[in-house]
């Protein structure tokens, strides 16, 4: 069985062994439980991103990409993910916080201004399979509840790939767009798992491909987890992944 996937059942197997005291609650989510903001003082992404850089990348041998350009997150209020409703999300979405939205291809250090808010772009390369949003923010000193995240990334084929699928996970929910096309909706109040929605047949065409998502959460986590898989479920993994 692969090693994430295990994990995960493992992991959600002890949840529903230990009862309703540990299991996340729609107005408690799992902030008490795992919030390192008691804990953790350092507050630096360190362990959990790099710079990205010139070198070339790939995706990792399960298949996920590891390499975005994440934006500082947008105040987005919501005392509890229930309300991620597929018309919640797409009204959420579909709002511009800032210019070029849906076509920037933004440089490392970019700045957007978001109503009175500049935040800025960071070309990063994640040191696990999950992108950690909430540590992102959190290790930035910036806000880590009530967010809406934007990632942006470039999948360099080097030929014509038909009848993929994009399999994502997601806390909470997210949106994701290939080619500036809508390929996941992933919607309600969900923790990240692997391969959590899948999307239908879709080309990665030869050369550039840009990737679009934005994951918003209200208490708790927030996290995603991005691949290619081909008919066979088979990750895709003859890729580069650069952010221009």
């Amino acid at each position: 069985m692969n090693i994430k996937r295990k994990a995960f059942l493992l992991a959600a197997g002890f949840l529903l062994l230990a009862g309703p005291g540990l299991q996340a609650q729609p107005d408690r989510p799992l902030r008490q439980m795992d919030d390192p903001t008691k804990r953790d003082t350092v507050r630096s992404i360190e362990q959990y991103f790099t710079p990205a850089t010139k070198s070339k990348m790939t995706p990792d041998a399960d298949g996920f990409i590891q390499r975005w350009l994440l934006l500082e997150p947008i105040n987005k209020p919501n005392r509890s993910n229930t309300v991620f409703t597929d018309s919640y999300l797409r009204k959420a979405f579909d709002t511009l916080y800032f210019p070029n939205q849906f076509t920037i291809l933004p440089k490392d250090g970019e700045k957007v201004k978001v109503a009175e808010t500049e935040l800025t772009w960071h070309a990063l390369d994640s040191k696990h399979f999950n992108v950690k949003l909430f540590r992102f923010a959190y290790g930035l000193h910036k806000p880590v509840y009530g967010v809406l995240f934007w990632a942006v990334t470039v999948v360099n084929s080097p030929e014509e790939i038909k009848n993929v699928r994009m399999a994502v996970g997601s806390n909470s929910a997210s949106m994701w767009w290939v080619n500036g096309n809508e390929a996941v909706l992933l919607s309600g109040d969900r923790r990240m798992v692997m391969d959590d929605c899948v999307s239908s047949r879709l080309t990665l065409k030869k050369g550039k491909n840009i990737i679009r998502g934005a994951v918003i959460n209200g208490p708790g986590m927030s996290d995603f987890c991005v691949r290619f898989i081909d008919e066979k479920g088979e990750p895709v993994r003859n890729l580069t992944i650069t952010t221009k």
